[in-house]
């Protein structure tokens, strides 16, 4: 068992001065939670009742339309965001790739981005020197990896950004296939080494809209509906429930 969840619950206060006007559609349309007012704001339920075990070396699609809960998901067993109650046990460290956009200064060079992102994930620069070599060559930077981010076209930052998340493998792996792979130019050669890297990671949690990526590394389904699961099961009849409820 990598990952277990009982009964667990995920509210997300909502900080804004107009919660009076805020209307319940529109926030269950961009999070997939319920609104209610709590001590003069707002509160979104953006998780609830969620009971489902992950096994060390599965491959577990997340399946579910916009704002169904399953990015929410994906951050809250990464660590993002703690949940609110309920039991939520981690085996192993959930790496997350969902992020658009570097966690680091824009300050920093993309060398400097590289070193700091490596020291987050192992704790030391042991290796680091390879895994720069390869990161800087698949993304195509050259000599402007030197550079300040802030001075990268977005192209530019999310092909470094890309090569910085497929580096390496992961015991755990919680990944939305939005966060993006760079220029049209760039997605071939991104699409081959996102499949070798998907392929050689531990246990999978795949979230993503294309049925055919997802029958590809995945063998078990979730079907989120408005931050539940409504469904747990074979992939084959996980995709027939969400298609055809």
């Amino acid at each position: 068992m990598v990952l277990r969840l009982e009964n667990v619950r995920l509210d997300i206060p909502v900080f804004t001065n107009e919660t009076r006007s805020l209307k319940s559609t529109l926030i269950r349309s961009v999070t997939g939670g319920n609104l209610r007012r709590h001590r003069g704001g707002a509160v979104v339920t953006a998780l609830q009742d969620v009971n489902c075990i992950i096994r060390e070396g599965e491959r577990v699609a997340l399946i579910g339309h916009n704002g169904a809960g399953k990015s929410t998901f994906l951050r809250m067993i990464s660590g993002i965001y703690r949940h609110t109650s309920g039991f939520f046990e981690s085996k192993v460290r959930v790496f997350p790739m969902i992020h658009k956009s570097f966690i680091t200064s824009p300050e920093l060079s993309g060398l400097q981005a590289v070193k700091a992102h490596y020291l987050m994930v192992n704790g030391n620069l042991r290796g680091f020197t390879a895994f720069c070599d390869d990161v800087v060559e698949f993304s195509g930077l050259g000599d402007f990896v030197r550079l300040p981010i802030k001075t990268y076209s977005q192209g530019m930052e999310a092909r470094l950004l890309f090569a910085l998340l497929t580096a390496c493998s992961h015991d755990c792996l919680a990944m939305d296939e939005g966060f993006g792979a760079g220029d049209s130019s760039f997605y071939e050669r991104a699409q081959e080494r996102l499949h070798g890297f998907l392929a050689t990671t531990g246990t999978l949690l795949l979230a993503s809209h294309s049925d055919e990526l997802l029958k590809r590394f995945c063998t078990r389904g979730l079907v989120f509906q408005e931050g539940s699961i409504a469904f747990d099961g074979p992939l084959d009849q996980a995709l027939s429930f969400y298609h055809h409820p």
